[in-house]
Order: C-alpha cells, then sequence, then structure tokens
C-alpha cells in the first residue's frame, strides 16, 4: 500500500484537535497525537512545524469546517444563532479549542486572524438590517456569546437554570433572546 500523505496530515490534524481540545497547547503532547494518528513525531513536525503551528492548523481546518457547516448570508441571526447552537453540541470540541485559544492567547493576533475577520465581516453584513454596521457588529458578537456562553458553562446553566433545564429548552431562548437585541 502507498503512503498517503493527505490522509496522514488528516490523521494528524484529527488527533491533534483531540488532544489540544483535552489539554489545551501548553499539555498536549506530540507523542500521544502521532500515537493517536498512527503517524510519527517526524511526520507532525514536517508537515506542520512545531506544536504552536499544529495547533494554529488545527483551528484554520476547525474554522473552515465552522464556516462551510455554518455559512453566512442568512438574515436571520435567530435561526443562525440555532444552528451555530447544534453545531457545537455536535462538535463539542470546536468550543473548547476556541476557549484553549483565549486562554494560550488572550489578546494575541490569533491562527488565520486575517481569514476568520474577513469571515466574520461576511456575517455582519448578513446580520445588518436597516441599523448601522456597529449594530450589527454589536448583535453578532452577543449572539455568538450567548450561544458559546451556553455549552461553554454548564456548571453555571446547571445552577441558574436548574438541574433539569435541558438544552433543547435552552436553544429556543437563545434565539428568543438574539431576536430582542437591538
Amino acid at each position: 500500500m502507498a503512503y498517503d500523505s493527505k490522509a496522514t496530515k488528516e490523521r494528524i490534524l484529527a488527533a491533534a484537535a483531540a488532544e489540544f481540545a483535552q489539554h489545551g497547547v501548553a499539555g498536549a503532547r506530540v507523542d500521544r497525537i502521532a500515537t493517536q494518528a498512527k503517524a510519527n513525531k517526524r511526520a507532525i513536525y514536517e508537515y506542520f512545524g512545531d506544536k504552536n503551528k499544529l495547533f494554529a492548523a488545527v483551528l484554520e481546518h476547525l474554522m473552515a469546517d465552522l464556516a462551510q457547516a455554518i455559512p453566512p448570508g442568512d438574515e436571520d441571526l435567530p435561526a443562525y444563532a440555532e444552528r451555530l447552537f447544534d453545531y457545537h453540541r455536535a462538535h463539542p470540541e470546536a468550543l473548547r479549542l476556541l476557549m484553549w485559544e483565549a486562554l494560550e492567547l488572550g489578546d494575541q493576533p490569533v491562527p488565520g486572524e486575517e481569514t476568520r475577520t474577513r469571515h466574520y465581516e461576511d456575517k455582519i453584513r448578513a446580520a445588518q438590517t436597516a441599523t448601522s454596521d456597529g449594530e450589527a457588529r454589536d448583535r453578532l458578537f452577543f449572539t455568538l456569546g450567548l450561544v458559546g456562553w451556553s455549552l461553554a458553562m454548564p456548571q453555571l446553566r446547571r445552577m441558574i437554570l436548574g438541574p433539569d433545564h435541558t438544552l433543547e429548552q435552552l436553544r429556543p431562548a437563545i434565539a428568543d433572546a438574539v431576536r430582542t437585541l437591538p
């Protein structure tokens, strides 16, 4: 069987996404990624460079998948919030990786920032109605916060909303909250 570098890269990205989601950049181990990907460490360094560059590649891959799954162009921001909520429920590692990025990089530039900013600009245009650009930006930012925070903080959700409050109940509540944004 011939060596398939594309398949190897995909296995490495998948293994790295799981490792980074679980441990962050600082806690992730290239040895574990290589073992999980059924690849050698040399291939990881050859294809991606150091661990920080691998994390950047994982995030770039993740954001491309997210952008394809939840494309801009829909002016119905509450429906977008529900689709994004569903995506993050189905792919919890995506939100975890974004949270690790924030924890590890803080306010520094992030991997693929220019491309990601263009993607958000498309979403801002889709969120614009008769209001100003600034209000559309606010609306999108708060929508992302409502979705992300609701899923990222299960302990707060349980303590505030109660242990019996389900994610199925939360999903339409988020859409309703987005509808009330100016």
